[in-house]
């Protein structure tokens, strides 16, 4: 039996359900998805839902949520004036890591010999609306990643070694801490750059999908 726009569009939004709970992968969603505008009949439907749970019945997907702008922009009044849970990171022979949700203090130093450092800002909180963080390296690496939200001055300089951040260099969107950060390097490297934080990835990954179902409705229309 030819299938209507109608049902494809509930396998479509089964499919969606899917995906936001994590029975299928992004690759497995846009293969099915895909499949779905192109089926012409209900045999070709049906095998794409058929070991998913279908809406009404026990254990049905949860509704997708659709993120509203707010929830991708930083809120930095509740994100400065916390007790910091580091103010520095040393590494040895070795490597430390600095992530997720994290406290940084005022005042934060961190030094890398013959070994490595990761310090990500995008999901921290502050200590203080002025931030001064402070990297040495001695034939060792650190990576500084940023949020493009934040306001960002980077200084420093290399000795048969590079300090590259002159790109992360800006200001931030209003009532964002001021973060300094302060490099030399020596036989290494320190790199600071700004990256997207999950939210907005996922909002570019939501309007994406949105954009090629559109077009596969009008390729079918």
């Amino acid at each position: 039996m030819r299938a209507s726009d109608a049902e494809r569009e509930r396998i479509a939004e089964t499919l969606r359900d899917a995906v936001a709970e994590g029975r299928l992968d992004m690759e497995e969603f846009e293969q099915r998805l895909e499949a779905a505008y192109k089926a012409r009949t209900h045999g070709e439907l049906e095998p794409l839902v058929r070991d998913l749970p279908a809406p009404g019945t026990a254990g049905p997907a949860a509704p997708v949520a659709r993120r509203t702008e707010d929830e991708t922009e930083v809120h930095w009044p509740s994100r400065i004036g916390h007790p910091p849970t580091s103010k520095g990171g040393f590494a040895l022979w070795g490597g430390f890591q600095r992530k997720g949700n994290w406290t940084v203090a005022k005042k934060f130093t961190a030094f890398a010999m013959w070994g490595g450092g990761d310090i990500d800002l995008r999901e921290a909180r502050f200590e203080d609306r002025e931030t001064v963080i402070r990297l040495f390296t001695i034939m060792g690496g650190i990576g500084v990643t940023v949020p493009p939200e934040l306001n960002v001055q980077v200084k420093g300089f290399g000795i048969m070694g590079g300090v590259g951040g002159s790109k992360a260099n800006g200001e931030g969107t209003p009532g964002s801490p001021h973060v300094t950060i302060v490099a030399f390097a020596l036989m290494g490297g320190i790199g600071v750059d700004r990256k997207l934080r999950k939210a907005q990835k996922e909002r570019l990954r939501s309007e994406k999908l949105e954009e090629r179902e559109g077009k596969g409705r009008k390729e079918l229309g």
